[in-house]
């Protein structure tokens, strides 16, 4: 009898908690940001960044520069490929780190499926008028956490003729360095 109890308490404490984090996560409450971006670059972010970029891998990797500190970092993040450029969600709003430092500079270097790109022109534009290019699983997780943002970038114009494009070694960042460092210094992963 006790056993059935605590598993029900247990199960309505679950559901409580699930219940506050959708809320919090569909008004992108910071009570509820903050907790999940420290969890996102403490744990997450490292496991993610071991794969991400690579060919097959779930998350990309987006390079940029600390708008203050001009620090290199770089995070993972789900994109899809658009005409001109990339797309990239904003499951947590417009106020990321990570997005506040692109739109700062202006540019970024991407990582997805083993080759680099530099893009510019980096806009927020409405999901409703990119959301088909998501599948169909993201798009059903974007209106459950009422994701009504994206970020696209274009791929910034080749200086020479030829295509800008690297191939990258999983583990490796473009200069052929681990990814976690680069010449100038150590790479910070932020969310």
């Amino acid at each position: 009898m006790q056993l059935a109890t605590l598993a029900g308490t247990l199960l309505v404490g679950l559901g409580a908690i699930a219940l506050v984090f959708l809320l919090g996560m569909r008004a992108k409450s910071p009570l509820v940001l903050r907790p999940l971006i420290r969890l996102q670059r403490a744990i997450i972010n490292p496991n993610q960044m071991r794969s991400a970029g690579t060919p097959g891998a779930y998350a990309s990797v987006i390079r940029h520069r600390g708008r203050v500190s001009g620090r290199p970092y770089e995070t993972p993040v789900g994109v899809v490929v658009a005409d001109d450029g990339f797309v990239v969600a904003l499951v947590y709003g417009p106020h990321a780190n990570w997005l506040q430092n692109v739109l700062s500079s202006g540019s970024a270097t991407i990582v997805h499926e083993g080759h680099t790109y530099q893009v510019d022109q980096p806009e927020i534009i409405p999901m409703r008028t990119v959301a088909a290019q998501f599948t169909t699983g993201d798009q059903r997780g974007f209106r459950w956490l009422a994701v009504d943002q994206a970020l696209r970038v274009r791929r910034a114009q080749p200086e020479v003729a030829g295509e800008r494009l690297t191939v990258v070694a999983p583990g490796r960042g473009a200069d052929g360095l681990p990814g976690d460092a680069t010449r100038a210094g150590e790479i910070r992963h932020i969310a």
